[in-house]
């Protein structure tokens, strides 16, 4: 058939690990099961085939934003990604007044169900003051239920997450909410206790927005919540892996305490990614971007990344030195299972769809399928 493709000859990671001199049947916009044994194929030797990535945790990119960005703009952003290998991504919101974030759900609500789009998650209103970020203290709010729940309906089913400082008034009841109705309650930009922490994973909370960032560090005595949210099984932690957000050995501890199985790495990017240093927006606040590093103009904190998730998968096989199974459950797998869609991505299964990325012996992006097409055409050599 004109629309099969059998990928032969390349080191194949596959959910029971990696498979030498593998072979990838893609059928129209799926992974076939088979096809004939003498079928022509592409070779891929000495390169990876891996699952298309999945960002859970992302703003924008290509220049363009998706809090504050037009249709064709979250359009530029999604397909920035997705030349870097991000075959699945959820749009980030950063705080906002609350008749606007209602408004941007219902926006963003129609490219999720045209497909451009996997969910939503809203970063803020909902954090502490203490821990803001790149976030707009005048416009942060206790998480009300009322108004998390306005936000839920606003989106009309779309919203995969919500990042709440749970320690903060109506905090855990918000948790309680977000998990009777499916949606993911992400502890983050908190300054909650330990014990505070363990009473939110106790009420349904389940990710750690970007762990260690805008969070009370780790202390002898005062553990604060990155001890719970590392030693309980429930909570999967994000983690930046630019070599900006994270020391080494920060990320080491995650993997070594978590477990692979539990890491989802995100790029919580802004409209930098992909695009260039200069001066950005993230809602209403200037961000400068120089050398690669996002900050607040007034204040200088960190605002986001300008990282695609093929820099975070190189940087993990080639500085970290993870193993490149890890690297997938990370990048792939965990995301996709907790964003409610492995049935169909998050990795390279018959039946799923095909949606794949070609690295070369030195982890460098060489190409991008999505749904059977060529996003990026591999170049191989």
């Amino acid at each position: 058939m004109a629309d099969r493709m059998v990928l032969t000859g390349a080191r194949v990671v596959l959910p029971t690990g990696v498979v030498e001199n593998g072979r990838v049947i893609v059928d129209g916009t799926r992974i076939a099961g088979h096809a004939p044994v003498d079928a022509p194929g592409t070779d891929f030797s000495g390169h990876w085939l891996v699952p298309g990535f999945v960002d859970m945790h992302n703003h924008g990119g290509g220049g363009a934003s998706f809090t504050s960005g037009s249709a064709q703009d979250v359009l530029t952003g999604v397909r920035t990604h997705l030349e870097h290998g991000t075959t699945t991504l959820v749009a980030s919101t950063v705080t906002g007044d609350m008749d606007f974030l209602t408004h941007r759900a219902g926006f963003l609500s129609e490219l999720v169900e045209q497909g451009d789009l996997a969910g939503i998650h809203f970063e803020g209103p909902f954090i502490s003051p203490c821990r803001k970020g790149a976030h707009s203290e005048k416009l942060l709010r206790d998480p009300d239920p009322a108004e998390v729940r306005k936000l839920l309906d606003a989106a009309r089913g779309t919203a995969k997450m919500v990042t709440l400082a749970t320690e903060l008034p109506g905090g855990i009841e918000s948790v309680r909410l977000l998990a009777e109705h499916g949606v993911i309650a992400a502890i983050g930009h908190t300054d909650a206790t330990y014990e505070q922490t363990v009473e939110a994973i106790e009420a349904g909370a389940t990710v750690a927005t970007h762990l260690f960032n805008a969070m009370p560090a780790l202390g002898h005595r005062a553990p604060g919540p990155i001890a719970a949210l590392l030693e309980d099984e429930r909570i999967t932690v994000e983690l930046i892996n630019d070599g900006t957000h994270l020391h080494r050995a920060a990320l080491e501890l995650a993997f070594h305490r978590a477990g692979a199985r539990r890491v989802a790495f995100i790029t919580d990017a802004m409209d930098a990614a992909g695009f260039g240093d200069g001066i950005y927006h993230l809602g209403p606040l200037e961000v400068e971007v120089k050398d690669g590093v996002a900050r607040l103009v007034e204040g200088g904190s960190i605002a986001g990344s300008t990282l695609t998730l093929d820099t975070a998968f190189r940087r993990a096989a080639t500085v970290d030195r993870l193993p490149v199974e890890d690297i997938v459950r990370a990048i792939s797998a965990n995301p996709a299972r907790l964003l409610g869609v492995y049935d169909r991505v998050g990795s390279l299964e018959p039946g799923k769809d095909a949606d794949m990325v070609v690295l070369d012996a030195d982890f460098t992006l060489k190409g991008v399928m999505r749904k059977g097409a060529w996003v990026v055409e591999p170049v191989l050599s």
